[in-house]
């Protein structure tokens, strides 16, 4: 077996890197202590999180090559899918993770057309948005933003809150077209060749199940070669016919994991784009939270190192 890397220490993200980032010395960047130690508090509150080689398996199989940003053609080096298994009795019965999937045939997936919001997607949003503050991840981050002054207690004012930050549209090409729930945790098409956004890895399961989506193969070093234990991946992808070069999100993690993380980020932060470095299960990461006015335009995790390793 291939020495574990990097890239493959972590036991619970898998990378799906919206861009392709250049090495960075993680050594060189300022460690945010206190986000540290709150983010692994909500990841041991974590129960929901799926388990690899328990809840769901993958086979990475071949390295994909290059591809530039808005090209259509990658050669295929997986013949078969990621995702082999995945728990799916968990994903319908566990209450955020069902409501999660009700909510992502709500969207049109081009940038450009308009979104309508039916009176049942609304409540389709507010019944997903009480399941994550019934959760103890979200009640603890619920918690650490009344402490910091950033949320009031009431929790009717803090949905309100977060139906704004992930729910409510805005203008993202000439037309009230999106909101942070597409972007992040759905995926997004724009000027007709690019994938935009999409973070997220039931999302991804379920548009590989459905064949609307081919995974190309993994992305890594020569030395860096993964297998299917491993938890964290760079990869590349096709859906509905658009290449993404090598694409980011976490894997395994509950809904109400992601969205407390991001949430906590965005609503400490005032500027338009907000990068913070943390440590989280042995990992070294940059998470990386862009505004887009009082919402959230995208959201996803960066791996820096892993095991005091770095890239």
């Amino acid at each position: 077996m291939a020495p574990r890397s990097a890239l493959l220490g972590c036991g619970f993200l898998v990378i799906l890197l919206a861009v392709v980032f250049p090495p960075l010395d993680a050594a060189s960047q300022a460690i945010n202590q206190e986000l540290s130690d709150l983010f692994n508090e909500l990841w041991k509150l974590d129960v929901n999180r799926m388990k690899p080689g328990t809840d769901y398996t993958i086979s990475v199989q071949g390295k994909a090559g290059y591809v530039s940003q808005g090209s259509n053609h990658a050669r295929d080096h997986a013949s078969s899918p990621l995702f082999s298994n995945v728990n799916e009795n968990k994903l319908k019965t566990i209450t955020t993770f069902s409501r999660f999937m009700k909510l992502l045939d709500n969207y049109e997936r081009s940038t450009g057309v308009a979104e309508h919001v039916s009176r049942e997607e609304v409540t389709e949003n507010n019944l997903f948005l009480d399941a994550v503050l019934n959760t103890e991840v979200m009640k603890r981050a619920h918690r650490y933003l009344v402490s910091k002054g950033h949320s009031q207690s009431d929790l009717r004012t803090f949905k309100r809150q977060l139906y704004t930050i992930w729910f409510d549209l805005y203008y993202r090409s000439g037309s009230k077209d999106s909101c942070g729930f597409e972007h992040v945790f759905v995926g997004e098409t724009k000027f007709g060749n690019e994938i935009a956004g999409f973070h997220n890895w039931v999302q991804f399961y379920l548009q590989e199940k459905s064949r609307n989506l081919d995974y190309k193969g993994y992305k890594a070093r020569d030395h860096d070669i993964p297998d299917q234990d491993d938890h964290v991946l760079n990869l590349q992808f096709s859906w509905h016919g658009l290449v993404k070069p090598v694409g980011s999100a976490f894997v395994g993690a509950s809904p109400e994991f992601e969205m407390a993380l991001y949430t906590i980020i965005f609503l400490a932060n005032t500027h338009r784009s907000t990068t913070v470095v943390v440590n989280i299960d042995e990992c070294q990461l940059e998470v990386v939270v862009v505004r887009h006015g009082r919402s959230i335009g995208t959201a996803y995790p960066k791996l820096l190192s892993s095991n005091n390793r770095h890239l």
